[in-house]
């Protein structure tokens, strides 16, 4: 069972799903890093600071002036302001992640290829052909 298992392992695509779990944690910590410390806070100065984490809606317990009180006396509520929080961070992060994953594709994405010269039996085909077609 072990030889088993050790084959399954090391097997190529196990080993590269790894690999790229690893650096994608890596480059979360960067991306986060990024939408936080870079594109977020001249977003909350655009915005004068909007900050949905505190709207949500009582469902039992009382009027609270914050979330935090009505956390605090035990009432249930719905936190929708946390929710777009949460989708406004991931349209931010993925429209960052779009446009570092759009510059690396130009940096690193595919040369054009030089054309590579035809095969030399479709260069023989073609004289036969270019010859029938001189013949009367």
């Amino acid at each position: 069972m072990f030889e088993e298992f050790k084959k399954f392992a090391m097997r190529g695509s196990a080993v590269d799903l790894a690999v790229g779990v690893i650096i994608g944690a890596a480059f979360t910590g960067i991306v986060n890093s990024l939408v936080k410390d870079v594109i977020t806070p001249p977003i909350g100065w655009i915005t004068g600071g909007i900050d949905f984490s505190n709207l949500y809606v009582v469902l039992k317990g009382g009027h609270y002036a914050t979330l935090a009180e009505a956390a605090k006396a035990g009432a249930i509520t719905i936190n929708y302001g946390v929710f777009l929080n949460a989708v406004i961070s991931f349209l931010i992060v993925a429209f960052v992640l779009f446009l570092v994953m759009r510059q690396i594709n130009r940096f690193f994405g595919p040369k054009p290829a030089a054309s590579a010269p035809p095969p030399e039996d479709v260069v023989l085909l073609r004289e036969i052909r270019d010859l029938l077609k001189k013949q009367p």
